[in-house]
């Protein structure tokens, strides 16, 4: 890969996607296959006036290795310096960068219940960590780039290297990396994202319905003080940031007990290296009723069982069909990609910014105003080229706010 566009993308992630401010330390969460690019953002953090950078190795093969082997009560544990590491370097405001590639189907053979242990003690003991991110009281990005066992997936029948080509083509593509001024570009492109969530706004939609010709037939209710976010977000202190690079989707969050009737899955869903494909979910006043999946389907029980609130919808975003992401026509098996192609919907946690105020409120106040709690948040594609969005306001006006799987405004 050109070191010029590796340096362009670097920048980028630093530049715009933690908008990294002087003497302030960044924590770059990375595959051990992602090394050099993560010492890369690394040269360049420091080059923008970074205090410290703190690099956080993860290594899914030796995961896979404990998963399959460890004795079962060891993988109730969680090393407390880990867990001290990440809430420290948070509360001191560090940013945050991380780097999501992993082979999509490396988990394949492990026992959902024993990666069900493994991943909830982890997130009881990063809960602290993941709702600091999720505030925004931390500035967090996550982007990509290519590992081989990944570029295979998504490009069969090719050699490695052809593989790895079109995927970082790909990535490059989506981010922007491609232009001559990615900056300039991401700028423009999240000024676009904010005129969607202003009219959405603007409208303050009771509920939405979805339906499509796969079978998604679905009643969102929205919370009262719901907001649709999205293209970048603000911390408290008002800096700027963009979560997700690429990103391409408007969304909010429903209200926990107000969501009724069926979604169907229409792509593939990579959760935690093991694929999850053509499943639905049915909902009854906001709550998992029933599932089904053709592959996968023990994964799909433990994603939605991990904890009582992972029955609950988190979060709605919609995604234009006609959309840069969508017309590559590229199943990346991976949702920072896939989700940016497709109208989505995630299992678990909702993002308290999509509440007026949100951010500061209390556990307690989200809960009163519709927010789900929970310690997972997993995104899974339902969008289709024939998705209908109708939206009710207060006073009962129907707004069609997608047709043929495109915005009308």
């Amino acid at each position: 890969m050109d070191n010029v566009m590796l340096e362009k993308y670097a920048r980028l992630l630093v530049k715009v996607g933690v908008s990294l401010e002087q003497d302030q330390k960044l924590i770059i969460n990375s595959p051990l296959e992602c090394a050099f690019f993560a010492r890369l953002i690394a040269e360049i953090a420091y080059k923008e006036g970074a205090k410290d950078v703190i690099m956080n190795w993860n290594d899914m093969p030796s995961t896979r290795i404990r998963l399959l082997h460890a004795p079962e009560k060891t993988l109730e544990d969680v090393p407390v310096w880990r867990r001290d590491m990440l809430i420290s370097l948070a509360k001191e405001g560090a940013a945050v960068i991380s780097i999501s590639a992993d082979d999509p189907e490396l988990m394949s053979d492990v026992n959902p219940d024993r990666m069900a242990i493994f991943y909830k003690t982890l997130g009881v003991a990063l809960k602290e960590y993941r709702e600091r991110m999720m505030n925004n009281q931390n500035k967090w990005c996550v982007a990509s780039i290519p590992t081989e066992a990944w570029a295979r997936k998504v490009f069969p029948g090719v050699t490695t290297e052809v593989a790895m080509a079109k995927l970082w083509e790909a990535i490059l593509k989506s981010v922007r990396v491609d232009k001559e001024d990615p900056v300039k570009e991401w700028e423009q492109h999240v000024a676009n994202l904010k005129k969607s969530t202003a009219y959405l706004n603007e409208k303050g939609f009771k509920h939405i319905h979805l339906k499509n010709s796969l079978g998604t037939d679905v009643v969102i209710e929205l919370p009262e003080k719901h907001l649709w976010v999205g293209g970048s977000d603000l911390t408290p202190e008002g800096v700027e940031f963009v979560a997700n690079m690429p990103t391409e989707e408007v969304f909010t969050m429903p209200k926990k007990s107000g969501v009724n009737g069926k979604v169907v899955s229409s792509l593939p869903l990579n959760y935690n290296g093991s694929l999850i494909e053509n499943f639905s979910l049915t909902f009854k006043d906001g709550k998992v009723v029933e599932y089904t999946a053709e592959k996968g389907i023990e994964f799909l029980k433990e994603m939605i069982t991990i904890d009582e609130a992972a029955a609950y919808l988190g979060e709605i975003a919609l995604v234009p069909y006609d959309s840069p992401i969508s017309n590559m026509n590229i199943l990346f098996y991976n949702t920072l990609f896939d989700e940016n192609a497709s109208c989505h919907v995630a299992i678990g946690n909702a993002y308290p910014p999509c509440l007026k105020g949100g951010e500061h409120m209390s556990r307690e106040e989200l809960d009163a105003n519709g927010a789900n709690n929970s310690m997972t948040h997993v995104d899974f594609m339902i969008g289709t080229k024939d998705m209908q969005i109708t939206g009710v306001t207060a006073d009962g006006n129907e707004v069609i706010i997608m047709k043929d799987g495109n915005f009308t405004f």
